[in-house]
């Protein structure tokens, strides 16, 4: 939110009252409270008629600094809150000479000078400035409509780039633009997004999360072009500061606050085809798909029913029409011997002419509106209402209603919506409305995702989900939402994955072809390369089928390659999902992640390393013409065999059935003998496949993981003047080594 007119003059009827100076500092052994007042306090009266600034200075973890600033403390305080990972204590240490107070934490330090004006200044271990928050860097606003904002502007440096703040389609670094924390259903095509995540990562090396799951207001280099702004209607306001110095080390310790990825099970890396939503479809229908890909040599590892499975205006009662499924049970079971898992379309919605209605509002499981009328509106559903998570007794009756369709051999659940999330309303437990609305997506997939790790066991469980919140990557897999079938929407989307991935989120898909009307048969069969080298891959459409002969023979060839590619290169893959499991390194990772020292990389958005050693540039145009850039060393293609030295920017144009695929300079990639199946045994039949560039002596050790993400066996590969050499551990089963300059690599 914006407050000012320009440098000098504040906006009609706004005042603005800024931390000025410290008035008495209170130090703990790990902590520290200032008070600052809103004026220079010349005489004793200066005292009265003014404001007094609380600012807490804490330790929550190593590496982490959290300043809470406030200014009224008597306000009710009404959740939700971010369920946070924090150490009680011995995070941080207070030290204290003359006016000066500083809080260490690991690599991060705050000071404060109380002989100067008001100025928290963060470092790192070194001494080297990261931000401040300056002369006008603390305060609270108030405006003509009578609202109390807190606001926090913290300094930006010279070439300073910011990055995240959840999955957002606009420009990948997010100096000069306004971004509101708000969730909201709206394509991808505009400012609006449906994961908004408080956090944003700096190139100076931290990052900055806002712990507040209402709307968060962002100025990145906007109102005050050296400043981040981020402001709340409360009033108080905290934020941590997250040390690196590198991006993946400021990741892994947000991460560690606010939730791991769990691990997705290795099937889910497979193929997904879904019906696509507003088509006609049956039983008849879903085998004729399954039948056209294997006959086609495509496979599949996921079939997925969208909407109407459920009966018309009755979504959601989690019954399936009996007029086009008559045999559901059936159905799944004729699905499954064919080695497939199933999906199934959810969502937090009641529509009025569901059954499930009238039982939820009788019980009081549905969101009420302040005078106890059930908050109801006909946008999606007719008289739809919304469940309250808030209610236990709701999480659990949403959760039984699921259980039949698990026990019928449903494997996942794909939760869409849970962004339009009213605010007139009362929740159950008493939650601030202006809260609840982005953090209502954490509770509902939390509700369904805790369900399939109880029934299905730990390892099993994924979703695919639509919105999501800070913690949200806890609860994978998320994908980018309605987007149209255009290059330029394929475009908007890695976007926004690039950035959702910036903001702790290890795994994230997209809708291959586009959501939104029939793609052209060259933007589908580029975008089956795309979508089949992203973490999770998935064919899905509005009112067109998505099945790949649909779209022509050559992209027939493409999905069997790439499909079959991906399969290939399951234990590379799943050792980087461990990682992000592990870590929170996401496994698609922007540039700047793997190479922070390259000026070059810090803009990046239409290419990206999948996992720490494959270089990926999506063909988005018309001709297969495409630039990408590789930094130092000797990049082989990984289809090719063909090796270019980098750094340089590259021009290629690439038929439909190749795009720029590079291997990272003398790294081993393990692969898997086994094309047919994402989920097969990888150590039988493996390949070591090592890629040009190592000097000799280098060695390089490789872990495959087990199904489960855990060590199954080790490889130390060494390169030598005649060639790479590898000695494993852990494994009796014979293996290859064998070099990328002999050739590339085909599904």
């Amino acid at each position: 939110m914006k407050f000012t007119d320009g440098f000098w003059l504040m906006r009609e009827g706004v005042h603005a009252s800024y931390a000025t100076e410290v008035r008495d500092l209170l130090p703990e052994a790990d902590r520290f409270t200032a008070h600052a007042s809103v004026k220079r306090v010349a005489a004793r009266g200066d005292t009265l008629n003014s404001a007094l600034l609380t600012v807490e200075c804490a330790a929550p973890a190593e590496g982490v600094i959290a300043v809470r600033v406030t200014h009224h403390a008597g306000r009710t305080h009404r959740g939700p809150d971010f369920a946070l990972t924090t150490t009680d204590t011995g995070a941080g240490t207070v030290r204290a000479e003359g006016p000066v107070t500083e809080l260490v934490s690991g690599p991060l330090r705050l000071r404060l000078d109380r002989s100067r004006p008001w100025s928290l200044e963060f470092t790192d271990g070194d001494g080297r400035p990261l931000t401040t928050s300056g002369r006008k860097g603390t305060a609270f606003v108030t405006t003509p409509d009578g609202a109390h904002h807190m606001a926090v502007q913290l300094a930006l440096g010279v070439g300073e780039q910011i990055y995240g703040l959840g999955e957002r389609f606009t420009p990948f670094v997010k100096n000069g633009q306004s971004v509101d924390i708000w969730q909201a259903d709206g394509g991808t095509s505009s400012e609006q997004a449906y994961k908004n995540v408080p956090f944003y990562l700096s190139s100076r090396g931290y990052g900055v999360f806002v712990n507040h799951p209402g709307r968060v207001s962002y100025e990145v280099g906007s109102e005050a072009v050296g400043q981040v702004q981020f402001s709340v209607e409360d009033q108080t306001l905290e934020y941590l500061v997250v040390a690196g110095p590198t991006p993946k080390e400021v990741l892994a310790r947000y991460t560690a606050l606010t939730g791991r990825p769990a691990l997705p099970p290795p099937w889910s890396f497979g193929l997904w085809l879904t019906t696509s939503f507003t088509t006609r479809y049956d039983e008849a229908t879903v085998t004729s798909f399954v039948d056209g890909m294997a006959e086609r040599d495509i496979p599949l590892s996921v079939f997925h029913f969208d909407c109407f499975w459920m009966r018309e205006y009755h979504w959601s009662d989690f019954r399936w029409d009996p007029e086009t499924f008559p045999d559901p049970e059936g159905m799944i079971a004729r699905l499954k011997a064919r080695g497939l898992r199933v999906g199934l379309w959810i969502n937090p919605y009641i529509a009025q002419r569901s059954e499930l209605f009238a039982e939820g509002a009788a019980r009081g499981l549905l969101v009420r509106r302040p005078n106890g009328d059930i908050w109801q509106w006909d946008l999606w559903q007719p008289g739809m209402a919304l469940v309250d998570f808030t209610n236990p007794e709701a999480r659990t009756w949403f959760q039984d209603r699921l259980r039949p369709l698990l026990a019928q051999g449903v494997d996942c659940f794909k939760t869409d919506f849970g962004e339009r999330i009213p605010t007139d309303v009362v929740w159950h437990d008493g939650s601030d409305p202006e809260r609840m609305h982005n953090y209502y997506a954490q509770l509902y997939n939390r509700t369904v995702f805790e369900l399939l790790e109880e029934e299905r066991g730990p390892g099993e469980a994924v979703l695919f989900a639509r919105s999501a919140t800070a913690g949200g990557q806890s609860f994978p897999v998320h994908w980018g939402g309605d987007c149209w079938a255009s290059f330029e929407a394929m475009a908007e989307s890695l976007r926004g994955g690039l950035s959702l991935s910036l903001s702790g989120f290890g795994f994230w898909s997209h809708d291959i072809g586009g959501f939104e009307g029939t793609p052209e048969p060259e933007v589908f069969t580029r975008w089956l390369a795309f979508g089949l080298l992203s973490s999770h891959s998935r064919l899905h459409g509005s009112d067109s089928y998505r099945v790949p002969w649909e779209f022509g023979e050559e992209a027939v060839a493409v999905a069997r390659r790439f499909t079959r590619l991906k399969h290939r290169l399951m234990p590379y893959l799943y050792g980087a999902a461990a990682e992000a499991h592990t870590t929170g390194v996401p496994v698609m990772r922007p540039m700047l992640l793997e190479f922070p020292d390259d000026p070059a990389c810090r803009t990046l958005d239409r290419q990206y390393m999948l996992g720490p050693d494959l270089l990926v540039a999506p063909v988005l145009a018309p001709g297969g013409a495409v630039e990408v850039y590789l930094p130092a060393g000797d990049w082989t293609h990984l289809l090719t065999g063909q090796t270019v030295t980098g750094p340089a920017w590259r021009r290629e144009t690439h038929p439909l059935d190749s795009l720029p695929l590079y291997v990272r300079p003398g790294a081993v990639l393990p692969l898997a003998a086994d094309t047919d199946r994402p989920d097969g045994d990888w150590l039988t039949g493996l390949t070591l496949l090592t890629a040009p560039g190592a000097p000799p002596g280098t060695t390089v050790t490789v872990t495959v993981p087990d199904h489960r993400g855990a060590p199954a066996a080790a490889y130390t590969v060494t390169h030598t003047p005649q060639g790479p050499r590898a000695t494993a551990t852990g494994t009796s089963r014979t293996y290859t080594v064998r070099s990328l300059a002999e050739g590339g690599v085909d599904g």
